[in-house]
């Protein structure tokens, strides 16, 4: 794949973030467990322990620990800490008070820029492994100019899901701009079917046709990250920030979502999408293993594309960047830590890591190809990657999201407050959040 060119700049902030609303879908694991490998190789000379959130670790990272272990004899002890906030506090604590294990698995952007990463891990900016990771993701995981982490998975997207199978029966295009969207909506709603999915049931779903919608954002203001992280940039005095509540605002008062997506889960919108009934689901790419899984003969039928903007010429996806992977200052086996960074994200490992978990995005890797077997809808993202018509999500350029936005959105899509009025409000809640902060506004 070739280097990803993100049209603009990656703002990197020096201050706090608030842990992601959007949660990776949920693990059965035990929190705080721990485990080794159990590769059938020789034991290790070295063993090195890793702390991993219980949403990242999978059957695709087990595999390539268990050959570094085969391979290098570099055995690796597995700590697991829960995802969210909490595990958030974990690693905060653990860094105050010391017991940081060889390797942390940590969320890049602007949660990693402020723990002082430079205080607490080792920079890899000389490393030649470090040379096949774009640039992209090496901007999300930097701080004064050394950067400090590999990705430990794929990235993923927020965007527009949508049923392929439905799309050809009703002889639809993918759409370019907002308008065309909504064509293709009325018509898919003429036919009987739900135009687009709405699983108010969880909150954190309602935020989807917002937050996709920073690459149409990006690309008319590219200067917005780092204004609205300074307090200057206002969403209720900003329209292409606005347009955001705005189009949740038209969805709702067009009628287009099912009727119960007041409480609708997030697993009634996959199956929904998956067996046809629902056709468009804003959503973000983790859901397609769980789609895979469930509704094995249906996954091939889901497609993907940006949210449209109201620029035929603007068109291009948000992207979530995959967590990233530290070594801790406090260990005592950094040349070691550094060997299994570089099998972790060589070509082999990348194979046997999509032997056991597919991915849900292209790599941020300059040599990786998607496999020939990935989802289609991980086939439709990479041409925009290949394109260069891709940025990251605000959560990576800027520490301040509002605690309220779900909530807000919510009351935009059902119909109980205005667009403009949502905007002022989540004004006034990123602007509690910033001082929560401390940030001089």
């Amino acid at each position: 794949m070739s280097r990803i060119k993100v049209r603009k700049a990656i703002l990197i902030t020096s201050f706090l973030f608030i842990p992601f609303l959007l949660l990776s879908c949920s693990s059965d694991k035990n929190n705080n467990q721990t485990t080794s490998t159990s590769g059938s190789g020789n034991n290790g000379d070295v063993t090195l322990n890793i702390l991993i959130s219980d949403t990242a670790d999978n059957s695709g990272f087990r595999a390539v620990i268990e050959a570094i272990e085969q391979e290098l004899n570099i055995k690796t002890n597995v700590e697991l800490r829960p995802g969210g906030p909490e595990g958030v506090n974990i690693v905060k604590t653990r860094l105050a008070t010391g017991g940081m294990p060889d390797l942390i698995v940590y969320n890049s952007g602007s949660l990693l820029k402020a723990l002082n990463p430079e205080k607490h891990f080792i920079d890899l900016s000389d490393e030649t492994f470090m040379e096949k990771i774009v640039d992209s993701y090496i901007e999300v995981v930097s701080d004064n100019n050394k950067a400090f982490g590999i990705p430990v998975q794929s990235s993923q997207v927020g965007a527009w899901f949508y049923n392929k199978k439905v799309y050809e029966e009703l002889g639809l295009q993918i759409p370019k701009t907002w308008d065309e969207l909504m064509e293709n909506n009325d018509i898919i709603k003429a036919a009987g079917k739900t135009a687009v999915i709405g699983t108010y049931g969880e909150l954190w779903t309602s935020q989807l046709p917002i937050l996709a919608d920073f690459y149409n954002l990006q690309a008319e203001i590219p200067n917005f990250a780092e204004e609205y992280t300074a307090g200057k940039a206002k969403y209720a005095t900003t329209p292409a920030a606005r347009r955001g509540f705005e189009r949740i605002e038209e969805i709702g008062k067009k009628k287009y979502m099912n009727e119960d997506y007041t409480v609708a889960t997030y697993d009634q919108g996959m199956q929904l999408l998956a067996e046809g009934d629902g056709v468009h689901y804003p959503m973000l790419a983790q859901m397609l293993p769980i789609i895979a899984e469930k509704y094995p003969d249906k996954i091939n039928d889901i497609g993907v594309f940006p949210q449209p903007s109201d620029n035929p010429e603007i068109n291009g996806l948000t992207v979530w960047m995959p967590d990233t992977i530290l070594i801790s200052k406090e260990s005592q086996n950094v040349e070691t830590a550094k060997k299994w960074m570089e099998f972790y994200i060589s070509k082999k490992g990348i194979e046997l890591y999509e032997t056991k978990q597919k991915s849900v995005g292209p790599y941020v890797l300059e040599d990786i190809e998607i496999p020939e077997d990935s989802y289609e809808a991980v086939k439709d993202m990479a041409k925009y990657f290949d394109a260069g018509n891709v940025t990251p999500a605000l959560e990576f350029v800027s520490p301040i999201k509002g605690p309220n936005l779900a909530q807000l959105c919510t009351s935009v899509g059902s119909g109980t407050m205005k667009a403009s009025e949502a905007a002022k409000s989540y004004d006034k809640d990123v602007e509690k959040q910033a001082k929560q902060l401390g940030l001089e506004w």
